[in-house]
């Protein structure tokens, strides 16, 4: 009876852990009816509330395709703010279903930290902002001087590299968010600000007067930029990154908020069918409805008008396309078919 009782404890405890390895982070959405989403603290066309406290920017805009691909509904995200320390703690926990907060895609954030990233929704680089005042105009002229830094980032690790590397001092002054770091940088409590040159344009954008600060022309590291899951749940990393790949594939095929209902019936197109669900199976390969794409593309257009609306040339972040325009205009965006 002892054996037998302890094959069935066995078993029970094996069928327990099989069934929070099987838990379902899109079974989650759809009953609690509200994705949550991991989010910068505060970076202006990224992630940050307005005058209301409406939550705008380019990687809010991905949350919420993914809301609109799952829940039919754009508005039905929950936004939690994250620092960069917070960040990974607040995703390995299950307090957020998804994090999109200008985190780097790393060997050792997939392999090590055991998270999945769904894709790359920006390609950036590290960079160096002074103000004019200083005289400086390359970042090897930087030899001693004092550097806000946010902790907990691969900025930290890619700054410590450019100064041995060219055999050159400096003195880190920590800080914990975007905001701190600019409130230091323009108290001069340090002489540069290093982060993300997406971030720094974000950052000079909101200064009271941005012409008199420079983003220096070295840009020393790769940070490709995106959206990660917890490792252990495939069909919900799919529905990330395919939600991603939508947006991109939606405007190298001239699909747009404006024209997708009109593509969706009458395109001789059979990928811009499939990706409007107007031909195929593929949203129920994901464990969504037919027309999962074509709503996530209609909550704030393509990846161009995303990109254009929130961090682009015409405003006040004033990003070129550069690496992020598409594989047929000299980017680096390309998707796999949808077929």
């Amino acid at each position: 009876m002892m054996k037998t009782t302890m094959i069935f404890g066995t078993l029970v405890s094996t069928a327990f852990a099989a069934g929070i390895a099987s838990a379902s982070t899109l079974d989650d959405v759809k009953a609690r009816g509200e994705l949550v989403c991991g989010v910068n603290t505060g970076l202006v066309g990224f992630a940050a509330p307005d005058d209301s406290g409406e939550w705008k920017g380019f990687d809010v805009a991905i949350c919420r395709a993914v809301a609109a691909a799952v829940l039919g509904d754009q508005s039905k995200v929950r936004f939690v703010p994250t620092s960069s320390q917070t960040r990974f703690t607040v995703l390995a926990s299950g307090e957020v279903d998804m994090l999109v907060r200008n985190t780097t895609w790393t060997f050792s954030r997939d392999a090590d930290l055991k998270f999945t990233f769904a894709g790359v929704n920006y390609y950036d680089g590290q960079g160096f902002m002074v103000n004019k005042d200083m005289g400086i105009s390359s970042a090897k002229e930087l030899d001693g001087a004092t550097v806000c830094i946010q902790t907990g980032t691969t900025t930290e690790l890619n700054l410590a590299d450019f100064f041995k590397v060219n055999n050159m001092s400096y003195e880190p002054v920590p800080v914990e968010t975007n905001a701190e770091g600019q409130q230091q940088y323009l108290a001069r409590a340090c002489d540069v600000y290093t982060t993300d040159a997406s971030g720094l344009a974000a950052t000079r954008a909101t200064f009271a007067d941005p012409e008199n600060h420079i983003v220096l022309p070295e840009i020393i590291s790769k940070e490709p930029l995106g959206p990660l899951v917890r490792h252990g749940d495939d069909q919900w990393a799919d529905i990330v990154m395919w939600t991603l790949n939508a947006l991109v594939a939606a405007e190298e095929y001239g699909v747009t908020s404006a024209n997708l209902e009109e593509l969706s019936k009458s395109s001789p197109n059979p990928e811009i069918k499939r990706l409007l669900g107007s031909e195929g199976e593929l949203g129920a390969m994901l464990g969504l409805d037919a027309t999962w794409a074509k709503r996530a593309i209609a909550a704030n257009g393509n990846y161009g008008e995303i990109f254009a609306a929130t961090i682009g040339e015409s405003t006040p972040i004033a990003l070129a396309r550069g690496l992020n325009a598409q594989w047929t205009q000299g980017g680096l965006l390309y998707t796999p078919p949808f077929r």
